[in-house]
């Protein structure tokens, strides 16, 4: 079941709406990949990464996507110190990457990266930091060569504390004087769940300009100030420009019960243990009344969201359903309407096999 709504062709239709978009993998079709993944020795490629996002594009527009997050590993290799072979495939690109650019504005889906947890600007240790450096610009290359708007970014976190959280903003701080212009145009930094809060990033802000990304289970997870969801959410989202829609990213913690079984090796025994949930974890899918929640504890401000679900698209489909059954307005503030009720469920349905309730 495919979603046609007419307002699903491209532009100025949606651009005031809120986007929900989600990450890499199209879990809803095997078929599509999100970047060329064979070996070294297969001489893998970005123009190919490239033709597997074209694709995507399109099953995105056809169920009315309007955000997506582009694998890390869309260029393999590009910046492996010990593979200069690949190093030049970027430029290589300029007229696919080009026009990736061109498709994407025209169907109004705004794209994304979010690099590694390897890329670390703040570290004591130089090389790694320039190496971060070198694998945010080559990201920011790509999508300069799309030729899209200041909204499409680069998403990372501080890095690690080192034993001085305060030493180490700092020291982000003083990286984020050497990077060059395109990374600074294209960077966006977001607080996390173990080691920089929000209050954390708001510091980082003040003292270079970046623009901020809010999460809202990081926020729950580390907030050792005790400062205010919304007051905190209005803060994040003015470090943005007037003209630019800030983005944030929105996940349920897991709550499911797991089992441990342990078999002792002399008596073969086995013992099952029950493990509590880490709430640091992602859910699978968007708890709904949360969300809802939280969109109306956000009211009046806008923004895109990101939905960091591990099932990732099947998320999202199931999400625009559930907001309408539950939440008509919240659903209006994504341009989801009541007449498009039976299709999503449809929609959602072709790929989920839902629960009888009760």
């Amino acid at each position: 079941m495919v979603l046609h709504h007419q307002h699903s062709t491209h532009g100025s239709a949606l651009s005031h709406k809120s986007r929900l978009g989600f990450p890499v993998k199209v879990m809803a079709r095997d078929d599509l990949k999100s970047n060329d993944g064979r070996r070294a020795s297969n001489s893998p490629h970005l123009k190919v990464s490239l033709e597997h996002v074209d694709r995507i594009l399109d099953h995105l527009d056809r169920h009315d996507i309007r955000m997506y997050r582009l694998s890390s590993d869309i260029a393999p290799y590009a910046t492996h110190p010990e593979m200069p072979q690949f190093h030049g495939m970027v430029s290589e690109s300029t007229s696919e990457l080009r026009a990736i650019g061109e498709k994407a504005k025209r169907l109004n889906i705004r794209l994304s990266f979010h690099p590694s947890q390897f890329v670390v600007l703040n570290s004591p240790d130089p090389e790694l930091v320039r190496k971060s450096i070198w694998d945010l610009s080559s990201q920011a290359e790509m999508l300069d060569r799309m030729e899209l708007g200041p909204e499409a970014v680069l998403v990372i976190h501080v890095g690690g504390t080192y034993g001085n959280i305060a030493e180490s903003r700092a020291r982000w701080v003083e990286t984020w004087k050497i990077l060059p212009d395109h990374v600074r145009r294209r960077l966006v930094l977001e607080h996390d769940d173990l080691r920089f809060s929000a209050t954390d990033v708001l510091w980082i802000h003040e003292h270079t300009g970046v623009r901020l990304i809010f999460d809202y289970q990081h926020f729950w997870c580390l907030n050792p100030e005790g400062t205010d969801l919304r007051a905190t959410l209005a803060s994040i989202l003015a470090t943005w420009p007037d003209g630019q829609q800030p983005k944030i990213h929105f996940s349920s913690p897991r709550t499911e019960l797991r089992e441990q079984i342990r078999v002792d090796p002399k008596t073969r025994k086995k013992t099952t243990k029950y493990v509590a949930p880490v709430f640091t974890g992602h859910a699978d899918f968007c708890n709904p009344f949360e969300f809802a929640t939280f969109m109306r504890t956000a009211e009046g401000l806008t923004f895109d969201v990101m939905l960091e679900a591990k099932a990732k698209d099947l998320a999202l489909l199931r999400l625009r359903p559930d907001l309408l059954r539950y939440a008509p307005d919240v659903a209006a503030r994504f341009g989801i309407k009541t007449d498009d009720g039976d299709a999503l469920e449809s929609e959602a349905g072709a790929v989920l096999i839902a629960d009888a309730p009760g």
